[in-house]
């Protein structure tokens, strides 16, 4: 029997609308008076076009896709947070959905008084939630905070309390959007364990993340939607494979940027481009394991920015991130950017993640705004080396990342009683 049935699904959104589906009523107001004056003929698009797919009960099922593909908007609507422009959907059961940090908390409540009228929402009398609360509240790690009010918590703790409330409110239905996209690595496996264990315990759980690592380890089936529709459903690994041969290759070292429209943040700052280039400065898009580089990160300032802060993530070809690295961690602060073209390079004096192929992904942001995402925008091979001269390289099937290392000689210890 199906737990979730999606039938000819269509969303279409007005410009403008898509960032702004949570309004207050003030909000409501005043954009009602502007539409009064806008031109009548605003130009839409279709967020989903045409969706057509059925999850089984006790299935774990994961979303991929790139930033703007309608991942979150499928989401949003089998919440029935928004609805459908036309088709249908059909959910079996008690439904629990953790999408956005804080979905579904009042700000002037405390945690605890959130997780009763979360429970009470869904149909759950208090004695029920009386038998999870301890439960709940020992998950997300808010103990010490419970009776304070929601709008003091941070990110993180509206994240944690979040997902505890969203996955033990006993759901039949559970619908998690980015979850491990925010919080610690700790937190990120108690939620794959916990996810895990709903679906064993005959729950159907949708999981979108661009963590491909987890969805593959964590998942029985992957859905892949790409501009508003399904354009692969199957086994994992071969939809995953699928899915990251779509990525734009950098080539001879060099990648334009500017055109890509899949991309997130304001527009106040745009990656337009990205070199990598070797200790001779020549461009390369092969790389040995082992090497110094230099990458250059090409972008556009429009508006003054105070504080940019520039980024390189790097993941191999299950989504997995390899590493990262920013100015501001580097403690390279970037202030008062006045607009214009810019180039920044990162020189990495030894780039020494195993051979294989890798995917990196560029942002520009400040603290609690991003400028601009463009995700796995270019892709990089890593040869062998032969680091320690022997003949023998480097190889993948011994990690992530070689580490650099000399043996020395053994020495003979004195003979004694212990090790």
């Amino acid at each position: 029997m199906n737990a979730i049935t999606v039938t000819d699904l269509w969303k279409q959104y007005k410009l403008g609308q898509l960032h702004n589906q949570h309004t207050m009523l003030r909000e409501a107001i005043i954009n009602a008076v502007r539409r009064r004056s806008a031109d009548q003929a605003a130009e839409s698009f279709y967020a989903l076009s045409g969706v057509n797919f059925a999850v089984a009960e006790n299935e774990i099922v994961g979303i991929i896709g790139r930033n703007g593909a309608g991942k979150s908007t499928l989401l949003k609507v089998l919440s029935r947070i928004t609805y459908p422009t036309r088709g249908s959907i059909e959910v079996r059961g008690k439904l629990s959905s953790m999408l956005e940090v804080g979905t579904g908390f009042h700000e002037e409540l405390t945690g605890r008084e959130n997780i009763y009228l979360n429970g009470s929402i869904m149909g759950m009398s208090k004695k029920d939630t009386d038998r999870k609360l301890d439960q709940i509240v020992a998950f997300s790690g808010v103990e010490k905070f419970v009776d304070t009010p929601i709008k003091r918590y941070s990110s993180g703790m509206r994240l944690r309390l979040g997902f505890a409330v969203a996955a033990h409110l006993e759901p039949d239905v559970l619908l998690v959007d980015e979850v491990l996209a925010v919080g610690d690595a700790a937190f990120q496996r108690k939620c794959l364990q916990t996810m895990d264990e709903l679906q064993r315990g005959g729950r159907t759980v949708l999981f979108v993340s661009h963590n491909m690592a987890a969805i593959e380890s964590l998942c029985t089936r992957v859905i892949w939607i790409d501009g508003g529709k399904v354009v692969d459903d199957g086994e994992p690994r071969e939809v995953i494979g699928r899915y990251m041969e779509t990525f734009a290759t950098a080539s001879q070292g060099q990648a334009d940027l500017e055109a890509i429209e899949s991309r997130g943040g304001t527009g106040q700052a745009r990656v337009t481009g990205f070199e990598i280039l070797d200790a001779d400065g020549d461009l390369k898009n092969i790389v040995r394991s082992g090497d110094a580089m230099t990458m250059r990160v090409h972008f556009r300032v429009h508006e003054t920015i105070a504080d940019l802060h520039v980024g390189v993530n790097v993941t191999n070809d299950l989504g997995a991130l390899v590493s990262g690295i920013n100015n501001w961690m580097a403690g390279d602060a970037i202030t008062n950017i006045a607009p214009g073209r810019y180039a920044m390079d990162l020189d990495v004096d030894l780039f020494n993640p195993m051979p294989g192929r890798y995917h990196i992904s560029l942002w520009l942001k400040t603290a609690g705004q991003t400028y601009d995402s463009l995700e796995n925008c270019v892709t990089l091979d890593v040869d062998t080396s032969d680091w320690y001269g022997t003949g023998r390289g480097i190889d993948s099937r011994f990690g992530q990342v070689f580490l650099p290392a000399r043996w020395r000689a053994p020495r003979k210890l004195p003979e004694t009683t212990g090790a």
